[in-house]
């Protein structure tokens, strides 16, 4: 089986079918992207949505968010997410390990992402690749 990692150019109907199928995996809380709104994170400068094909067929998806602040580049790995049927075949770790490539490409010194406690795997995942747990507090303001 043969797994590779690409960055999205369009917002294809394979790539929102993709989505369709992978986000809730993720989260039973928000819906999937439309494919106006996957063609508006392909073209953001800001993103790039990377995907994951094993033979072909696509199995997994990650969103690296790059942005420049006044202390450098920056960059967070965001909504990573492998298709059940495709675990076990090192699909996250090649998700991941594309994306902190191409932020060190893009002149990050850093990449910061948060998990969920309850996503054991991704978690050893996360930490066998390097990421390290930080002491800090995350905030979020909801409206």
């Amino acid at each position: 089986m043969t797994v590779t990692v690409e960055i999205a150019t369009e917002a294809t109907r394979e790539l929102a079918d993709a989505f369709a199928m992978l986000i809730p995996q993720l989260s039973k809380s928000s819906p999937p992207p439309t494919v106006g709104e996957l063609q508006e994170m392909v073209d953001s400068p800001a993103s790039d949505v990377l995907v994951a094909r094993l033979d072909g067929r696509v199995v997994g998806t990650l969103t690296l968010v790059t942005f420049r602040i006044p202390t450098g580049m920056r960059a967070w790995i965001e909504d990573v997410v492998v298709d059940g049927s495709a675990r076990g075949h090192g699909v996250g770790e090649l998700l991941n390990t594309f994306a902190l490539d191409l932020a060190k490409q893009k002149g990050c010194r850093t990449v910061d992402l948060t998990s969920r406690p309850s996503r054991e795997a991704a978690n050893r995942l996360y930490q066998r690749i390097g990421f390290q747990a930080r002491e800090t507090n995350v905030y979020r303001y909801e409206w």
